[in-house]
């Protein structure tokens, strides 16, 4: 049991580091929580350095993800590695190192998705990026994606669906602005800029 426990953790801690913050501060864009959204996520980084930077800190978003899914595994099986990629995710969006005032967690989503089964990350994946592209809504293609992950797991394994539930339902609730624009007409649409 301690082991189980000591994953979880280990998961939760990994999904707080700010890979979006230290980044955007290494490169000398300044507090990225003081900028557009002040969102630590990927997508407010392309507001302050472009498509570049904003693709690097998904990659390691979803790399602290993967790494927590491995640990669980490791420990436990795939389905305890899914839930410790939902705790990896809870760190990402209630990350203790900034007072638990995070990201909305997209990105470690499908570093989750990745490691636990490719197949749905490349379902997924895809479904978001014709979303994002034809709408150039990024949001809207994610809440999609909300909806669709916990089909797609019930389809791997019970306790895997369970996991990427309460995976759609966190990342819903972090989202839950977007969707109000969304309902109302008045959500903002991507700015593709490849550099800053």
């Amino acid at each position: 049991m301690i082991n189980y426990v000591f994953a979880i953790i280990v998961s939760y801690l990994l999904g707080s580091i700010p890979m979006g913050l230290l980044l955007t501060r290494f490169m000398g864009k300044g507090d990225l929580r003081k900028v557009g959204s002040g969102n630590i996520g990927a997508t407010n980084v392309m507001r302050v350095g472009g498509l570049r930077m904003a693709g690097l800190v998904w990659i390691l978003d979803m790399a602290k993800a993967i790494a927590a899914v491995f640990i669980g595994k490791y420990i436990g099986g795939d389905a305890f590695g899914a839930w410790c990629g939902f705790a990896a995710i809870v760190g990402h969006c209630y990350p203790v190192w900034l007072r638990f005032k995070g990201g909305k967690g997209i990105s470690s989503l499908f570093g989750v998705v990745l490691a636990v089964s490719p197949l749905t990350f490349v379902v997924c994946g895809i479904e978001w990026l014709t979303v994002a592209l034809t709408s150039g809504i990024s949001s809207l293609g994610a809440v999609i994606v909300f909806c669709l992950l916990p089909v797609l797991g019930f389809c791997i394994a019970t306790q895997v669906g369970w996991a990427f539930l309460a995976i759609g339902l966190l990342c819903m609730w972090r989202h839950r602005e977007n969707i109000k624009r969304l309902f109302h007409g008045n959500e903002s649409k991507i700015e593709w800029k490849w550099k800053k």
